[in-house]
């Protein structure tokens, strides 16, 4: 007789992700959508709700019992609330941008591995993920409302940088708007507002 076989911890961690992903497809297939997101927006680690929007790119959240700052990783909108400088053009723009597409959804908040937690303002550095897939990150520098910020490294820099080099040969956004202009890092900065 043989000896049953126990799995490891790894394989038992794949097993019920596994089995997770079958309950969620099996519901979805048979019309029971509403509910499950509903509690699921509620219950899995990683959903948030906005609570209040700082500017294009950061904002703040409700996160174990506590409030948490989030930057998104690898995209700098210009300025709206900076006090050692002036509104930047294109800075409004930008936060109306990020505060409508997220709105009162929930997001979903993701950390990358070659980046560190925390910027030096000590806020959450994460890739911000829309319900529908949309990493609003990239978003904003596809659309015009932000730059590639690669000061830093993280995984996704050479999309970044992609997506910026066809906005602004595209003129959309703040390339159409603005006058950007390269700092001392490499990366861009927009001009005061007009």
């Amino acid at each position: 007789m043989s000896k049953p076989r126990i799995l490891t911890k790894k394989q038992t961690t794949t097993l019920v992700g596994l089995l997770a992903t079958l309950a969620i497809t099996l519901l979805v297939r048979f019309g029971l959508t509403r509910s499950v997101s509903r509690t699921a927006s509620q219950s899995q680690p990683g959903l948030y709700r906005v609570s209040q929007f700082i500017d294009g790119d950061t904002f703040a959240v409700k996160m174990n019992g506590a409030t948490e700052k989030i930057r998104f990783i690898g995209v700098d909108t210009p300025e709206t609330h900076d006090p050692r400088k002036a509104v930047q053009c294109f800075g409004k723009a930008a936060s109306n941008f990020t505060q409508h597409i997220i709105g009162k959804q929930p997001i979903r908040l993701q950390a990358d591995s070659l980046n560190t937690n925390r910027d030096r303002y000590n806020r959450l550095l994460r890739y911000v993920y829309l319900p529908n897939g949309t990493l609003l990150n990239a978003e904003l520098i596809k659309q015009g409302y932000g730059f590639a910020y690669t000061s830093f490294p993280f995984s996704k820099r050479v999309e970044f940088r992609r997506l910026q080099t066809e906005a602004q040969q595209s003129k959309k956004g703040l390339w159409s708007s603005c006058q950007p202009t390269k700092n001392k890092f490499g990366g861009y900065t927009s001009n005061d507002a007009h």
